[in-house]
């Protein structure tokens, strides 16, 4: 599906301060720019701040290892169907570790029926999460002997700013960074 950008990048002389010294702070920090879903966010350069401060320390710092982290954007990612967020995440979760069918199973929508056991793990939290809105003990149990407390809490962490983030970015209609390597998304049937 086609979408016309609802919200584009800002032209820098129209920004007021605070979008200024927002755009600033980002592009000094290990993102290096305003792309994806700062630009819209950028239309709220404090709630941009305080998301970009959170997903810096969900992406660079958590507890969980990257491959994980990676895996469970990818499953949110494809739950929003959200193209940005895939195209630039799908990448970096192969270097990361996740086997190429476990990618290609969530692109086609599916659960991957070969994944590492702690992505299975990761998978069935989030997707249980997704689905009914908390997990049950068993789920909850299982996921705190893999990750531990502070693991469950990261991983709640990705989950819920992933969401955020493709909620922006669907309703901006930010395309996506075109990535030949990376397949787009298609649509899951409702």
């Amino acid at each position: 599906m086609s979408y016309v950008e609802r919200m584009p990048p800002l032209d820098p002389a129209a920004m007021n301060e605070a979008q200024r010294n927002a755009a600033h702070a980002l592009a000094s920090g290990p993102r290096g720019g305003v792309k994806g879903p700062f630009i819209a966010l950028l239309r709220s350069p404090e709630l941009m701040d305080r998301l970009q401060q959170v997903g810096e320390y969900l992406r660079f710092r958590s507890s969980l290892e990257a491959r994980i982290s990676e895996f469970l954007m990818l499953v949110v990612s494809r739950a929003w169907t959200q193209q940005f967020e895939w195209s630039v995440h799908a990448p970096l979760a192969l270097k990361a570790g996740v086997k190429a069918q476990t990618v290609n199973s969530l692109a086609a929508g599916a659960r991957p029926s070969q994944m590492a056991a702690d992505e299975a793990l990761a998978f069935d939290f989030c997707d249980e999460l997704l689905r009914t809105k908390g997990v049950s003990d068993a789920t909850y149990r299982t996921a705190v002997d893999q990750f531990g407390e502070a693991g469950v809490i990261d991983m709640l962490g990705v989950i819920g700013y992933f969401t955020t983030v493709s909620m922006v970015l669907n309703v901006a209609h930010t395309p996506a960074a075109r990535d030949a390597s990376v397949e787009p998304l298609s649509a899951l049937p409702m």
